[in-house]
């Protein structure tokens, strides 16, 4: 039975790094990271104390957070992006305005979660070809080509939605942010 305590240790030593992990895929967007964490806790909350507490919480709170930001962005329309705001031929591109990663995160959420995942683990999280073969076990030399043939397919999706006109959304957005 998982007590209260043990709850909330495991709550403060996970949260600040899954709000980064989150925040980090969404071009910081505050509201949406919150929301996201918090949706991701709750369900802990709702499931950990009938099955117990994860091996890895942070894992377990990572993957429900990534699932919640696929079903987000599933669901949204993307509104078009600035080329400005998005580097695709960038082999460290990194979306850097909410919008950009709202865009990045559409289309990776539409995409298959091996390439998706690949994308994030090179892109955003940061890592090297070595570690992302280390982890899964291929080579670096085939994580490179699966890496340059997710990120074409994600170039062929977002290229549609990065336009030089910005659009009244995006304005009003912007202005209602600052």
């Amino acid at each position: 039975m998982l007590s209260e305590d043990e709850l909330v240790l495991i709550y403060r030593k996970n949260t600040g790094p899954l709000y980064a992990f989150v925040s980090r895929r969404v071009g910081g967007d505050r509201a949406l990271a919150e929301d996201i964490v918090q949706e991701a806790w709750m369900r802990a909350v709702a499931t950990w104390p009938r099955r117990g507490v994860p091996e890895q919480p942070a894992a377990w709170l990572k993957r429900v957070a990534k699932n919640l930001l696929a079903s987000h962005f599933r669901r949204r329309r993307p509104r078009p992006v600035d080329p400005n705001e998005i580097h695709l031929e960038d082999d460290r591109f990194s979306p850097e305005t909410p919008w950009a990663a709202a865009l990045v995160n559409w289309g990776l959420a539409r995409m298959r979660r091996g390439q998706a995942d690949l994308i994030e683990a090179f892109h955003i999280e940061g890592k090297s070809l070595r570690e992302i073969a280390e982890e899964t076990g291929l080579s670096e030399r085939a994580v490179e080509g699966r890496l340059s043939r997710a990120r074409a397919k994600l170039r062929r999706r977002l290229l549609p939605y990065i336009t030089d006109e910005p659009t009244r959304g995006n304005e009003n957005a912007e202005q209602a942010r600052t």
